[in-house]
């Protein structure tokens, strides 16, 4: 500690701003592929970057060598000495915090054994009926991080992550099906060792082999109900990105110029929010060292904010919403942590019980957003018919797309329920831990692709 202040002593009078981070990080990464132990890959990891910021340009270098530090600060002030730029940073509160995060079993309390355990467990869970490949990946991270800056903030975070993710492929011989399962938290080893891991597998397992006798979904426009997950993903993917002020500012988004106008049904209301720590996407500051809160980003269907990083902040004439995020190696860039929607007060019954002819779709297997022109797809896991109210056929194979704006406004039912899946979220090389999820929702006109 006292190393980096003073190296930030040292050459804070040859930079407009500068800052620290430090991680050291100890993981574990586990993967079973058809019940063999594929990989198992633990070590500790240090390293620490100098970000400057001088006559509006950065400055970045980085080292796993703390012996280092010195070498890298000069490197990092030769860059911004080099470069011109319009970079300002907005005007935010300095802190002076430690933080542990909760961990009622340690990591370094349980074995790699039983670590093993819990993968084999959700493997052997998964064989059920067709199923034919299995894939588990566990991990987990303790970190130790630091955060530094010129203007005197001084933070520690003590964190630990763990997950782990389940796919399973079933065939009947000329169709092939898929499910997926993950478990994940911001917290010790109980995140596993309290959840029913033999539930989680044959969860998996059995979607996949239902799905091969499911009819394949009609394409056309429906009234579409939106599970949990699949909700967060519309919300993560169709909205949060098309917020974020990088590309706000980059005018790769459909959402520019929208403050303050509405872009969806009087339902809606979404926030991002690192403060939630029942959320895969907790971080109590973010890597400028801004404490995190709930950002409302829609607020009864109007746009009312954007996610920030100090520097975007600055352009858009806000503050920062403490979503600058980065691996320690890499430059901070916005980014999402938990993002969702606002539960409502319809229970699934009331959601369902007016619909003459409609799809319910439920899980997401990826898709496409292009946050410019304000249009998705996105691949359904499994889904059903509704007829007259009443949920009948199994169906697979259906995706749901459409546009941002109209989209947002055709959702005129939002369940009572609510849950927030694990995942992670890629963007500019860089890969997160995030959270996104919301209730059960209704879709009106929606446009649905399927193979029939």
């Amino acid at each position: 500690m006292d190393k980096f202040n003073s190296l930030l002593d040292k050459i804070s009078s040859d930079v407009d701003y500068s800052d620290i981070r430090a991680n050291k990080s100890n993981s574990t990464n586990v993967i079973m592929k058809d019940s063999k132990i594929d990989g198992i890959n633990s070590g500790l990891n240090i390293g620490a970057r100098i970000r400057v910021l001088k006559n509006g340009a950065w400055g970045f270098a980085y080292t796993n060598d703390l012996n280092k530090l010195e070498e890298i600060a000069q490197t990092a002030i030769k860059l911004a000495n080099s470069l011109s730029g319009d970079v300002e940073l907005s005007d935010e509160r300095i802190v002076k915090d430690k933080i542990k995060t909760n961990n009622k079993i340690p990591l370094s309390d349980v074995g790699i054994e039983d670590k093993k355990e819990v993968v084999c467990e959700a493997d052997k869970a998964a064989k059920v009926k067709d199923v034919v490949s299995t894939t588990v990946s566990y991990s987990d991270t303790e970190y130790e991080k630091l955060f530094l800056s010129s203007e005197g903030s001084s933070i520690i975070v003590n964190e630990t992550i763990v997950a782990m993710f389940l796919n399973a492929t079933a065939s009947s011989g000329d169709i092939i099906q898929f499910g997926h399962g993950s478990i994940g938290g911001v917290a010790g080893f109980e995140v596993l060792k309290n959840a029913d891991i033999e539930e989680f597998g044959r969860k998996a397992g059995e979607k996949a082999s239902k799905l091969l006798k499911a009819e394949p979904s009609p394409s056309g426009n429906f009234t579409v109900i939106a599970d949990n997950e699949l909700t967060g993903v519309l919300i993560h993917e169709a909205l949060g990105h098309a917020v974020e002020g990088d590309l706000i500012l980059q005018n790769d988004s459909i959402l520019k110029g929208h403050l303050s106008k509405n872009i969806g049904s009087n339902l809606v209301n979404i926030f991002d929010d690192a403060s939630r720590e029942d959320g895969f996407g907790y971080y109590p500051y973010d890597d400028e060292g801004i404490k995190t809160k709930p950002n409302q980003l829609v607020k009864n269907g109007k746009l009312v904010s954007l996610l920030n990083s100090r520097e975007t902040a600055s352009k858009l004439e806000m503050n920062s919403s403490g979503n600058a995020r980065s691996m320690v190696n890499e430059q901070t860039i916005v980014r999402m942590s938990n993002t969702y929607l606002q539960p409502g007060d319809m229970s699934f019954n009331e959601l369902i019980e007016d619909i003459k002819d409609g799809i319910y779709i439920k899980g997401s297997r990826g898709g496409q957003v292009d946050t410019g022109k304000g249009i998705f797809q996105f691949s359904g896991v499994e889904s059903f018919k509704i007829k007259n109210g009443e949920i009948t056929d199994h169906l697979r194979d259906a995706s749901l797309s459409g546009d941002i704006l109209n989209t947002l406004k055709e959702i005129d039912g939002v369940g009572s329920d609510f849950k927030l899946s694990v995942g992670f979220c890629g963007k500019g090389g860089q890969t997160v831990p995030v959270g996104d999820g919301g209730p059960h929702i209704r879709i009106k006109n929606t446009i649905v692709g399927g193979t029939s």
